[in-house]
C-alpha cells in the first residue's frame, strides 16, 4: 500500500476518521467549565480564607465562651449557695471592715478612706467575671503581636482554620482553669493594674470559698472571715497609700509581657519540655515559666516576683500583727490555714504549677519571712521604710537574705519611724 493518503474525486485529500467520543465542541465545552469552576472553587476558598483570617484574628481566647463554661461548672461545685444566703453575709463582712479599717490606719499609719464602700460579697461566677476582665486586659497588650507571630496576614485557609481550632481548644482550657481557681480563691483586692485609669481596686470576698475552707479547717466563720478581710484591706493600703507602687509595678509587667510576645515564635522544644517536668513535679526548683525566658527575662520576672513576695509576705505579716488584737484565737487560725497550704493533691499541685498559683504559695512564705526579720532586726517601724519608692524595693537576692536589705537601705536611715503595732513584734 502506498504511504500516500486517500484522496476524493477531486483530488482533495479526505481528512482522517475522528475517534469515537465526545465531539469537539463538547470537549471544548467540558474544559472551559472545569476553567470556571477551578476560578470559582479558587475564589470561594480566597474568600473563605480571608474571613476564617478576620474570625482567627478576633482573638486567642473567647473569654466570653470560657466565662460562660467556667460559670457553668462552677454552679455545681461543692459549697455553691444561693443568692439570699449571700447576701445575708454582707452585713457580717460590712462590719468587720468597720472594725479593720481604723485598726488598720493606726498601725501602718495611713488613711484608707473608702475601702469600705469598695468592698463586698461575690459568688464565684461574679469572681469569675471580674477576673475575665483583667485576664482580657492582660492578653490585650500583647495579643496583637502573637496574632501576627502565629498567623501573618495572608496566612490563608488552612493557617486560619488551624487557629481558629487553637482558639476553642484554648477557649476550653481557660474555661477549666477559671473554673478550678473560682472554687479556691478566698478573697482579692481587684485591681486593673494594667488600665489607663486609675480608679482604686474593689474588696470581693468570695464567701462559698470562705465558708467551706473554715469548715474543712475546723475554726469558727467569723473571726476567719475577718481574718481573710484584714489580709486584702492590708493590699489595699499597699496601693492606696503609695501612688508610686501601681504604675510602677503596671510598667514592669507590661514590659515582661511584651518581652516574652516577641519570643514566643522562637520558642524551643527544650523550653517547652520544663512544662512537662514541672506538671510531673520533676522540675529542680525552678519554675516552668522561667524555663521559656532569656536570662534578661529571667532576671526581669525574678524582679516582679521579690515585688509580689513583699506584697503577698506584708499581708500575710499583718494578718497576724493587726490579728492579734482584732481577730480571736488567730493563732490556731493561722497554724491551721498555713498548714493547710502544704496539703495537696497530685491533681491540685499540677494545677497550681501549671496557673503559676505554686509561685504564689511560695511569695507568701518568703515575703513573710523576710517581712518578720526586717521587724525583728529594726522594729515593726523598719517596714515603712520598704514603701518609700521603688528604691528601697527589696532584690530578688534580699528577699532570700533580708540583712542585705537592712545594710543597704537602713544605713541611709538612723532610726526607723514608728509603726505597726511595735508592742507585736516576733
Amino acid at each position: 500500500m502506498s504511504g500516500e493518503p486517500a484522496t476524493d474525486g477531486r483530488g482533495d485529500r479526505t481528512a482522517a476518521p475522528r475517534r469515537a467520543g465526545r465531539p469537539g465542541w463538547a470537549r471544548d465545552s467540558f474544559l472551559q467549565a472545569g476553567f470556571l469552576a477551578g476560578a470559582v472553587v479558587g475564589a470561594t476558598v480566597t474568600v473563605l480564607g480571608r474571613r476564617a483570617e478576620q474570625s482567627a484574628r478576633r482573638g486567642l481566647i473567647d473569654w466570653k465562651a470560657a466565662e460562660r463554661l467556667a460559670a457553668r461548672r462552677l454552679r455545681n461545685a461543692p459549697g455553691s449557695l444561693d443568692p439570699v444566703e449571700l447576701r445575708r453575709a454582707a452585713p457580717i463582712y460590712a462590719a468587720a471592715m468597720a472594725e479593720i479599717v481604723p485598726a488598720l490606719s493606726r498601725a501602718v499609719d495611713a488613711e484608707l478612706p473608702g475601702v469600705v464602700e469598695r468592698s463586698g460579697v461575690v459568688d464565684r461566677a461574679t469572681w469569675v467575671h471580674a477576673n475575665v476582665a483583667t485576664f482580657a486586659a492582660l492578653m490585650g497588650k500583647v495579643e496583637g503581636d502573637l496574632l501576627d507571630q502565629v498567623l501573618p496576614p495572608g496566612s490563608g485557609l488552612v493557617k486560619a482554620t488551624m487557629a481558629i481550632a487553637n482558639r476553642m481548644v484554648t477557649t476550653r482550657q481557660f474555661g477549666y482553669l477559671l473554673s478550678f481557681l473560682g472554687q479556691r480563691v478566698l478573697g482579692q483586692y481587684d485591681l486593673a493594674l494594667l488600665s489607663a485609669e486609675s480608679a482604686p481596686g474593689r474588696l470581693l470576698f468570695v464567701d462559698e470559698n470562705i465558708r467551706r475552707t473554715a469548715a474543712t479547717l475546723q475554726v469558727p466563720l467569723n473571726p476567719f472571715r475577718t481574718w481573710i478581710a484584714l489580709h486584702e484591706t492590708t493590699h489595699a493600703y499597699e496601693f492606696e497609700a503609695h501612688p508610686w507602687l501601681r504604675p510602677y509595678l503596671a510598667g514592669r509587667l507590661e514590659r515582661q509581657l511584651v518581652s516574652l510576645s516577641n519570643g514566643m515564635s522562637t520558642m524551643s522544644r527544650d523550653a517547652l519540655g520544663h512544662l512537662g517536668r514541672a506538671l510531673r513535679g520533676a522540675s529542680s526548683g525552678e519554675n516552668w515559666m522561667e524555663g521559656l525566658m532569656t536570662a534578661d527575662q529571667r532576671r526581669e520576672f525574678r524582679e516582679i516576683q521579690a515585688v509580689m513576695s513583699l506584697l503577698e509576705g506584708f499581708g500575710d505579716y499583718i494578718m497576724d500583727e493587726v490579728g492579734r488584737n482584732l481577730v480571736p484565737d488567730v493563732e490556731r487560725i493561722s497554724a491551721r490555714f498555713h498548714a493547710r497550704r502544704e496539703q495537696r493533691t497530685g491533681f491540685e499541685r499540677a494545677m497550681m504549677r501549671l496557673t503559676g498559683m505554686d509561685l504564689k504559695m511560695e511569695q507568701y512564705r518568703m515575703g513573710e519571712e523576710f517581712v518578720a526579720a526586717i521587724a525583728r532586726a529594726r522594729g515593726a517601724g523598719a517596714l515603712r521604710l520598704l514603701w518609700l519608692g521603688p528604691e528601697t524595693l527589696p532584690t530578688p537576692e534580699e528577699i532570700d537574705l533580708p540583712s542585705l536589705w537592712l545594710a543597704r537601705v537602713m544605713a541611709g536611715f538612723r532610726a526607723a519611724p514608728a509603726s505597726i503595732g511595735d508592742s507585736h513584734e516576733r
